[in-house]
């Protein structure tokens, strides 16, 4: 009797508690009461630790008054006027500024670098000129050929009298807090700091998810010159999991007004974990602004608006009049999103997606390929890329319209992660990224039809099983 009633108590707290949770997809609600059904205990004791998105509420207090204490990029003397936009790009542009209150802004400057060692140089190179500040923030810092190059010119500029400031994720980029990298780094002069301490796992789940992580890459030197893409500060070797690899990624350098947003959102980062304030960076009045496009940060993260990052992809698949190419390595949808894309190419507009072939979760790769049967019906053009894990988050729009960051379109992005990207206007970038998209397309297969329809029925069923654990997972 003791244990019914235990049963009851533990199944029923665990089910009440699902249903009345806010901002929660139907279909994450039906997994984890099919998984707290299905295995009670196990279940309940999963939707304690992973079921919700809750980084710990002082933590949360600190990153949200960090973010909205610190003085915003446009109240910056010097900061231009509002830039014209095309129509089509207002509303795309009112959606990032509806998440992280970033406007648009004219006057910038782009390149896209080549591969990941040219824009590891690149970086380096930057570090060196540095004369005032380095701002560097990683998911993934390793102690690899790239790894070094970057600390050792941090520790150059920190011993020549450069204010360097250091965050990695603490998850993320473990073994470089616990190796000689990171001591040699703090002796030199580098304050390196941790986001998302863990500390004792046990203690740290009672008081949020350990797999909320900082994802973002942001490099931010001298008020001048910042970097956003798909790569960590890593060798595209990427010997953690380096049967995966070449991981080919996507960055570009930029300079212009948009620099001050991706500093306000780094300082965010920096005073939300315990850094000592740089809000008067934000204060520095601009140099007058040179001819460029618009562009504009959208910073995503469980701290900001629910559901943020998949209603800005969602705005711009639903914006594609003639064009939409995009590259992910993890693609598990919520239902909008699969519509909003199979509605792309069903009204008509040329629509390209490029996966990896090999993925380094095989439990993604498997909810991913679950998705391909609808997609190829609507006609959704799918490649899988085959000379490496393919990492690049990017796309294009309509030849106008670029977004590029650390997002991936799958749920630990959508929920779970803080992500950074840029959303720029302008044909010429746009064109130099499209053009870095369709090279891989001779390095990937194409996805017909036929083949997922030869799939055998185990095939699908496993597919379809790891996609109903998705929004779990």
């Amino acid at each position: 009797m003791i244990f019914v009633a235990l049963h009851i108590l533990v199944v029923g707290l665990a089910a009440a508690h699902i249903l009345l949770r806010p901002h929660r997809q139907p279909e994450s609600r039906a997994a984890w009461l099919l998984l707290v059904m299905a295995l009670p205990y196990a279940g309940a004791l999963a939707y304690l630790f992973l079921g919700q998105t809750n980084v710990g509420r002082r933590r949360v207090e600190r990153l949200r008054a960090a973010f909205h204490g610190l003085p915003h990029p446009q109240e910056a003397a010097g900061w231009p006027a509002a830039p014209p936009v095309a129509d089509a790009s207002e509303a795309l542009f009112a959606v990032g500024r509806s998440i992280s209150a970033y406007v648009p802004v004219g006057g910038n400057s782009a390149r896209l670098m080549e591969n990941s060692d040219v824009a590891i140089d690149a970086m380096v190179a930057d570090i060196d000129a540095a004369t005032d500040h380095v701002h560097l923030l990683f998911y993934i810092w390793l102690a690899d050929r790239n790894g070094t190059k970057v600390a050792e010119a941090v520790q150059r500029a920190a011993r020549r009298g450069v204010a360097c400031r250091v965050l990695v994720d603490d998850l993320g980029s473990r073994d470089l807090v616990r190796g000689p990298l990171w001591r040699d780094m703090a002796a030199a002069g580098v304050e390196a700091r941790r986001a998302l301490v863990i500390g004792n796992p046990l203690l740290r789940a009672l008081t949020g998810r350990i797999d909320l992580r900082n994802h973002r890459k942001i490099a931010v030197i001298d008020n001048r010159i910042t970097y956003c893409g798909s790569q960590n500060c890593a060798d595209a070797a990427f010997l953690p999991k380096a049967r995966f690899a070449p991981w080919v990624d996507v960055l570009m350098r930029f300079e212009g007004p948009v620099v001050r947003q991706n500093q306000h959102l780094f300082a965010s980062d920096w005073m939300g974990n315990g850094g000592g304030d740089i809000g008067d960076l934000l204060r520095r009045p601009l140099e007058a602004a040179e001819p460029g496009f618009t562009a504009q940060v959208v910073a995503t993260g469980p701290t900001f608006r629910n559901s943020a990052m998949p209603e800005m992809f969602e705005t711009l698949i639903y914006a594609a009049k003639r064009s939409l190419f995009i590259t992910t390595p993890y693609y598990v949808p919520d239902a909008a999103m699969q519509a909003a894309l199979c509605a792309c190419a069903n009204r008509g507009v040329d629509t390209t997606i490029v996966f990896p072939a090999r993925n380094d979760d095989f439990a993604v790769a498997a909810a991913s390929r679950s998705y391909y049967p609808d997609l190829l019906r609507a006609g959704v053009k799918i490649l899988e890329y085959e000379a490496g894990l393919l990492h690049a988050k990017t796309l294009t729009m309509d030849g106008q319209i670029t977004l590029i960051g650390s997002a991936n379109m799958d749920r630990r992005s959508f929920d779970l992660n803080y992500e950074n990207n840029i959303l720029v206007e302008s044909a010429d970038l746009t064109a130099s990224l499209r053009a870095r998209q369709e090279s891989y397309l001779a390095q990937s297969r194409r996805i017909l039809p036929e083949e997922v329809e030869a799939w055998t029925v185990w095939r699908r069923i496993w597919n379809n099983i790891l996609v109903i654990f998705g929004p779990v997972l």
